[in-house]
């Protein structure tokens, strides 16, 4: 790295070199339009050069393009418009009534990249979902038909074959060791301009909460990636395979310097086990976490703002069986450090069903050490929305927190399909612009705790405010629609 970086700062040394003598060419008429004499490179920016030449010739022998196809039934597509006889007459074709079966064909491009010699072929689970046809050029133009060997539209990811073997792959690296600023090569067919190459560097890693996938953990680059390199890889300096391309942020549809790749560690976890089994499954721990803010570290007594605060516990989970509690907050798993709930619910999901994996837990106000034996992820469930209570006058009045609150009756009970048993009180007004406001509380949730005291009544949420202190933020510990978190408040 020390050698790339002498390389560019003797790089920039030439091109200021040439910057001064043009402004010294300005100041001579005789010379203002000389042109400039070749310059020979340096050593060592030849050697650069040849470097990236070499890492492209090896690396782009593996990646491939891929053409997919799509075909569609017209008289499926327009049959909501058929019971009208205006349309029917209308999109008929003429000499030819509107019952009669006709298709039509989608054609969209990709890139993908040869992960076996034996014909397997990693790209994105968008690029070949719910294709009929899928057409695979290799860097010699040579085309192959594929099929789909498994997908996982959960990281979008899909596994692909051609019946061709003896096949050039690509050396898997370790997605984990990337640092911000690392150079990388982005290869594939932007716009369908097959064995397109660009370089640029790591600009972020971790990325979550982009909206793409469900589990995500993306490697963030500037190297340009454009419609079509969806799938292609992302290379390290040592021509290794490190990400998979998968999307870009833009508001025109085009590269503005902001691409996302799927780390290659996870990408190959997965396709290991599409190509096992056709399938992924995925570990579960049994737990509702929450990302730690500032409040909920300084409410918990936690130095750094890092890990995942346990919210709930399933009853009978794993997480329940390994003694975890909730208020746990994880800050290490397997020997991983935790920064957010991203991290570790890829941490989780990743790890194989039936291994046993340390964690250590901040607990109060010290460290303890906890092990888990994971279990497959089960079929999720779908959340429901809270449902708002009927209009309650407030038994108690507008507290400092910005909100007034309603004792948990069975009506209210019932109106909240809350089980029977819960004890709390319900928020029943939010002052907008207020500390309740802006720490996320909504009309309908249901607070169980403050600062850890329980809560039964609304006597008890007036006793509880009492304690709670100007310069420290409240903890609250709420339900909403059957999810219990945390939530930090400062007056």
């Amino acid at each position: 790295m020390k050698r790339f970086l002498a390389v560019l700062l003797l790089a920039a040394g030439v091109a200021g070199g040439f910057y001064a003598g043009t402004r010294h060419a300005k100041r001579s008429p005789d010379r203002l339009f000389s042109p400039l004499s070749a310059v020979e490179a340096p050593e060592q920016l030849r050697e650069t050069g040849h470097a990236f030449s070499e890492i492209v010739r090896a690396a782009s022998p593996a990646v491939v393009n891929l053409s997919t196809v799509k075909v569609f039934d017209q008289a499926a597509r327009l049959q909501p418009f058929m019971s009208e006889p205006f349309f029917r007459d209308f999109l008929a074709p003429p000499g030819r009534g509107f019952g009669e079966r006709r298709s039509f064909k989608e054609q969209s491009m990709g890139s993908g990249v040869i992960v076996s010699a034996d014909g397997y072929i990693l790209t994105n689970s968008h690029v070949v979902e719910d294709v009929d046809e899928i057409t695979v050029t290799l860097h010699d133009r040579r085309e192959y038909r594929a099929e789909v060997v498994g997908a996982d539209p959960k990281t979008d990811l899909a596994v692909i074959r051609i019946a061709k073997k003896g096949l050039s792959t690509i050396k898997w690296g370790d997605s984990d060791g990337l640092q911000v600023g690392e150079f990388v090569l982005a290869i594939g067919s932007p716009f369908g301009l097959a064995r397109t190459v660009t370089m640029g560097i790591i600009s972020a890693t971790g990325r979550a909460d982009v909206g793409i996938a469900d589990y995500e953990d993306f490697i963030q680059t500037d190297a340009a990636i454009n419609p079509g390199n969806s799938g292609g890889p992302l290379v390290n300096i040592r021509g290794e395979l490190v990400g998979i391309n998968t999307a870009i942020f833009s508001k025109s549809g085009g590269y503005q310097g902001i691409g996302f790749a799927v780390p290659g560690n996870m990408a190959k976890s997965v396709m290991e086990q599409l190509v096992r089994d056709g399938r992924v499954s995925r570990g579960w721990l049994g737990v509702i976490i929450q990302d730690v803010t500032p409040g909920i570290a300084a409410g918990f007594g936690l130095s750094d703002v890092r890990g995942a605060l346990v919210g709930d516990v399933s009853e009978g989970s794993p997480a329940e069986r390994s003694g975890l509690h909730r208020g746990d907050i994880v800050i290490e798993f397997g020997g991983k450090k935790v920064r957010d709930v991203a991290s570790f619910r890829n941490m989780v999901a990743s790890t194989p069903v039936g291994r046993h994996v340390p964690m250590l837990v901040w607990r109060d106000g010290k460290q303890a050490r906890l092990a888990v034996e994971i279990v497959e992820l089960p079929t999720d469930s779908r959340e429901r929305e809270p449902v708002s209570p009927r209009r309650h006058e407030p038994s108690s009045p507008k507290t400092p927190l910005g909100m007034s609150v309603i004792g948990l009756s069975r009506d209210v009970a019932r109106q909240l399909d809350i089980a029977p048993g819960e004890r709390g009180v319900v928020v029943a007004r939010v002052e907008p612009g207020g500390p309740a406001d802006e720490a996320g509380l909504r009309k309908g949730d249901v607070i169980h705790e403050i600062n850890s005291v329980k809560i039964s009544a609304v006597r008890d949420f007036d006793r509880a405010l009492m304690t709670v202190r100007r310069d420290k933020p409240a903890l609250l510990y709420v339900s909403r629609a059957g999810r219990r978190f945390y939530v930090s408040i400062t007056e």
